[in-house]
């Protein structure tokens, strides 16, 4: 990575402690990442994103503020790109994937809450994220507790916007959603100026919905036996998807689709287990899990998570010639999302098992962050469903620390052998 010093300190970042921890993410990059054998070329481009990530990327969202652009710090797929691309946004990831924020977010909220919330609260308190430092305004939502209260916190740093999600998925709850979408759109165009039009929200759709294609076309390939691409590597790609630039990420994911294409002939079995994982997302730098499990005879082929399956299924059709028919659209993509925060949520059941049947899954690894209660209760009835469906299931519950890597090795061991 280049010197941005100056750049970070005109974002008012906290240089110091920040440098601790540029000095690590390229090291715990390199064992985890670059150790892999026979990666695929294209994936030179996310290798290069990834330690660019707090360097040139932000540098190119500074020009695009700059000449006027407002930046949008987003942390859940429910937050809808499309109406961010039609005001000429920018939608941007934040930070909440590290330990090192946790010891800043535990200053300002109780220790007994998820290890992500905490996170991005100390990236936020700690000014050592600059995509925190960059946006204009973050939008929240409630789709868990924790968040919804951090939210309060984080508002007296910088403008918040806090869409409420419905919990249920009633007829009553679509129309409520379309509600908040609608004052998404009259909060986006306060922010920017720029108001949102028919053409340009159809042109927000298409944008999000080739970048869900070209997402989709990299998961269609994992179905392969081997898949082409480690699991590492499809994940770091969904990583990168929150924070690149969206038409250059949907050019540079199908060139490594191509190139993958082109690998599948060539692969011989390799008789390694196929793994499916399920449960909370996994921010960029949480690579735990998939370096566990790649590095026994395993390969982690889908992710039923956020930063998985759930962030790209589904399109938006862009029939109709109204506002009204757009957001109509927009909600009912949105709202079949199977989160957790949903009840009932028998969707996600249905979705696990799908998957299970669509990859030729082996086994089944439900990854749930401590204190996540939403994805902690409902792990009994994926048990279950798997259950009838003879399809072998571990559960594992940590936070983002390295203290349980021997632990957790040991249970997944024991889970290949079983398998």
């Amino acid at each position: 990575m280049g010197d941005y010093r100056e750049m970070w300190k005109n974002l008012n970042m906290d240089l110091e402690k920040h440098d601790i921890l540029c000095e690590a993410l390229p090291e715990s990059f390199g064992d985890i990442y670059l150790t892999q054998k026979n990666r695929p070329d294209a994936m030179n481009y996310f290798n290069y994103t990834l330690a660019e990530i707090h360097g040139a990327r932000i540098e190119e969202i500074k020009h695009e503020k700059d000449n006027g652009k407002k930046v949008v710090g987003t942390f859940c797929v429910f937050v809808p790109d499309e109406v961010i691309y039609a005001t000429d946004a920018i939608s941007v990831g934040l930070c909440s994937g590290s330990q090192f924020w946790i010891e800043d977010g535990e200053k300002v909220l109780p220790r007994n809450l998820c290890p992500l919330v905490k996170a991005f609260v100390g990236a936020k308190t700690s000014r050592t994220c600059p995509y925190f430092q960059s946006c204009d305004m973050i939008v929240g939502e409630t789709t868990c507790d924790g968040k919804k209260k951090a939210y309060e916190i984080v508002e007296e740093y910088m403008p918040v916007h806090v869409m409420e999600l419905p919990q249920m998925k009633r007829e009553k709850n679509f129309v409520e959603w379309q509600d908040e979408i609608k004052i998404f759109i009259k909060r986006m165009e306060e922010l920017t100026g720029n108001k949102v039009t028919v053409e340009n929200l159809k042109k927000g759709i298409d944008l999000s919905n080739r970048k869900r294609r070209a997402l989709k076309r990299l998961y269609d390939l994992r179905k392969n036996i081997p898949s082409p691409i480690s699991g590492l590597d499809a994940l770091l790609v969904s990583q990168v998807a929150f924070m690149d630039d969206p038409e250059r990420f949907i050019e540079n994911t199908n060139k490594l689709c191509d190139e993958l294409e082109k690998r599948v002939n060539d692969l011989k079995a390799s008789g390694k287990k196929r793994i499916m994982i399920t449960g909370t997302p996994m921010a960029i730098p949480n690579w735990k899990l998939h370096s566990i499990v790649e590095g026994l005879d395993a390969e982690v082929v889908v992710e039923e998570t956020c930063t998985g399956t759930r962030y790209f299924e589904n399109e938006v059709p862009d029939e109709g010639d109204t506002i009204d028919d757009l957001v109509k659209n927009m909600a009912e993509r949105y709202m079949n999302i199977n989160c957790a925060c949903f009840t009932p949520n028998e969707g996600r059941m249905d979705d696990i098992v799908k998957y299970a049947e669509e990859y030729d899954i082996d086994g089944v690894i439900y990854y749930n962050l401590s204190f996540c209660h939403t994805y902690a209760i409902e792990y009994k009835k994926v048990e279950k469903a798997l259950k009838e469906k003879n399809i072998p299931l571990l559960n594992i519950d940590t936070d983002y620390s390295e203290e349980d890597t021997g632990q957790i090795k040991t249970r997944v061991e024991a889970f290949m052998e079983m398998i």
